[in-house]
């Protein structure tokens, strides 16, 4: 009975971590779908609110999860606007006032200019790959594609703004599908669904995120990918506090 209880544990051990493994995996190859080496996309954003809607259209550029940037390219008013995220620096250029400005880590859950999506949503600060540790929780249907359900909670010390989130993935394309956002204390705060799957930039990805902040459900933003190219040619010198302020 003693061997069997031991053998029954180191079954149990093995099988969470192969769990575990197999989670990361899932992710991983979800992340790298959307992201590739590197990435370049052209993007319209609408924020939609009961009474009224804005519009913005976006350039984005991307190097692994450490380098990202963002030019604002209308309304007029934002235009020539740029976000950096350089390793572990974010930082805002402002060309209206000629000026840049660091973003303190205490910015990353604000709303990002006036959309439902925070700081870190945009500028990646956290990694759902390197600073989360995985399970898979179950399986479930998202728009009639079978999705693997996989939750995800910060590991000690990691940069995160989230205290849990749960990714559905599908199965057969490893496309996110659904992502729900928890605070420390277990509140779901956003819900994040995935639409309009199609090829664009030789690989099948859902080209429209909406984000809805759950306390205000007739509120809603949406992202919406009017272009993508994966694995272009961009250096680490390509985002610099120097190149931000030239980008055009």
């Amino acid at each position: 009975m003693k061997k069997l209880s031991i053998l029954l544990l180191i079954l149990a051990i093995f099988i969470m971590n192969t769990q575990g493994q197999d989670a990361k995996e899932i992710v991983k190859k979800a992340d790298e779908k959307m992201q590739g080496l590197s990435n370049y996309a052209v993007m319209t954003i609408k924020i939609i609110r009961p009474t009224w809607q804005r519009e913005m259209k976006m350039r984005s550029w991307s190097l692994g999860t450490e380098y990202s940037m963002i030019i604002i390219d209308e309304p007029k008013k934002d235009k020539g606007m740029v976000f950096l995220k350089r390793k572990k620096e974010i930082w805002n250029w402002i060309p209206s006032i000629d000026k840049s400005i660091k973003l303190p880590p205490s910015m990353m859950m604000q709303n990002w200019m006036g959309t439902d999506f925070t700081n870190d949503d945009l500028v990646k600060q956290s990694s759902i790959v390197v600073d989360y540790t995985h399970s898979l929780i179950g399986d479930s249907t998202i728009q009639d594609l079978d999705c693997y359900k996989i939750e995800l909670i910060p590991n000690d010390n990691a940069p995160v703004v989230w205290g849990r989130i749960v990714i559905f993935i599908d199965k057969n394309e490893f496309m996110q599908m659904r992502t729900e956002f928890y605070d420390e204390d277990n509140y779901l705060i956003n819900l994040m669904n995935f639409y309009d799957v199609k090829e664009m930039g030789g690989r099948v990805i859902p080209t429209t995120m909406e984000m809805i902040p759950v306390d205000s459900p007739d509120k809603k933003t949406l992202m919406i990918y009017e272009s993508i190219e994966f694995d272009i040619d961009i250096s680490e010198d390509y985002f610099t506090t120097q190149k931000m302020k030239r980008v055009r």
